[in-house]
């Protein structure tokens, strides 16, 4: 095994330093040299050709957040169990027993979840 030491990361270094140095060359090059036009129709709303139609700032329900962040939470989830189920043949034969278990487990860690924001009222709409 060969050690590496710290010579062994300037070329990363470089790249990063080159990277930002671009990203910042860029933003100051484009602020100077863009155009600085504004008037009152340019700073105005615009908001697909419609008229705007009263205060954009409207709050919304706390539900409809909670229910996004359920779905991408349970969704990505599911993303972890889709290998497992296409796979399931192989991993029986090649690692027995422990590969059910641990899928069992995940499942169950899935469903009391799931079972808690449903006791929790997470899911009602009023």
């Amino acid at each position: 095994m060969s050690t590496s030491s710290a010579i062994d990361y300037v070329p990363i270094l470089i790249t990063f330093l080159v990277a930002m140095g671009f990203v910042a060359t860029t933003m100051l090059v484009t602020h100077l040299l863009g155009p600085k036009r504004k008037s009152k129709i340019k700073l105005d709303t615009f908001e697909c050709g419609i008229d705007v139609q009263g205060n954009a700032r409207i709050p919304f329900s706390i539900k409809y957040f909670l229910v996004a962040i359920l779905f991408v939470l349970f969704d990505v989830e599911v993303i972890f169990m889709y290998p497992w189920a296409v796979n399931y043949r192989e991993l029986l034969t090649s690692s027995g027993v422990s590969i059910l278990i641990e899928m069992v487990v995940f499942i169950a860690v899935f469903l009391v979840g799931f079972i808690y924001i449903i006791k929790k009222g997470a899911l009602k709409w009023e």
